[in-house]
C-alpha cells in the first residue's frame, strides 16, 4: 500500500488538508499526518487536528509522496521550518513525488524542486514560485511535482494524487463514488 506524508503547520487550510486526506484514504492509500510540533495543529479557522506523528518521525524511504496543504499562515509556517524544506529536497532527490496546493507551492520553490518546472498556486502566489513557469490551471503535473490552486480545487488535486499513485481506473472509481464531475 502506498504511503503519503501530509505535513500540517499551524494555520493550514482545512478544506485542502481534509479533502486530500479523505480522498487518499478512500483510495486505500496510507496517509500519515505529521505536525511540526507535539500536540494538536490548529488550522486557519481554529480547527484542531491531532497528527499521527511528528515531522521528525517521517523517514523518506517509507513514503512515495509528501503533500503540503496551503492556507495562511500555514504555508509561511511550513516555509519557516528548515526540516520541511530538507524533507522536500530529500523526497525530490530520491525520485519521490512532491505535491502542494494553494500557497504551499512556494515552499516547494524555496526548497528548489520547482526549478524549470511548470506549476500552479493560489493566484496571488504566481510570482513566488522561483524559477518555475506559472500555469493558470487547477492542477498541474510536471514530472514528479504536482501543484494545485486552492480550496476550490482540493478535490480535483486529491484525485490527481490518487491517479498518480494508483492509476486512472482507481481515480475514476473514487470520482464516481464521490459524485465528482470534473
Amino acid at each position: 500500500m502506498p504511503q503519503v506524508a501530509v505535513i500540517l503547520a499551524d494555520g493550514f487550510e482545512e478544506v485542502e488538508a481534509m479533502a486530500i486526506i479523505d480522498i487518499l484514504r478512500r483510495a486505500e492509500i496510507e496517509v500519515v499526518i505529521a505536525g511540526l510540533h507535539p500536540g494538536p495543529v490548529h488550522s486557519a479557522r481554529s480547527v484542531k487536528v491531532i497528527p499521527d506523528a511528528g515531522i521528525d518521525a517521517i523517514k523518506v524511504d517509507d513514503f512515495e509522496m509528501i503533500v503540503l496543504p496551503g492556507g495562511q499562515p500555514g504555508a509561511d509556517n511550513l516555509n519557516g521550518d528548515q526540516r520541511v524544506k530538507d524533507l522536500i529536497r530529500e523526497f525530490h532527490d530520491k525520485g519521490k513525488l512532491t505535491a502542494a496546493i494553494c500557497a504551499a507551492p512556494y515552499v516547494l520553490a524555496n526548497a528548489g524542486v520547482l526549478d524549470g518546472k511548470q506549476a500552479t498556486a493560489y493566484p496571488s502566489y504566481d510570482k513566488r514560485l522561483g524559477h518555475a513557469q506559472y500555469v493558470d490551471e487547477d492542477v498541474v503535473t510536471d514530472g514528479r511535482v504536482i501543484t494545485s490552486k486552492g480550496p476550490g480545487t482540493a478535490l480535483q488535486f486529491g484525485i490527481a494524487l490518487v491517479e498518480r499513485l494508483k492509476g486512472r481506473e482507481r481515480a475514476e472509481a473514487i470520482k464516481e463514488a464521490m459524485l465528482l464531475r470534473f
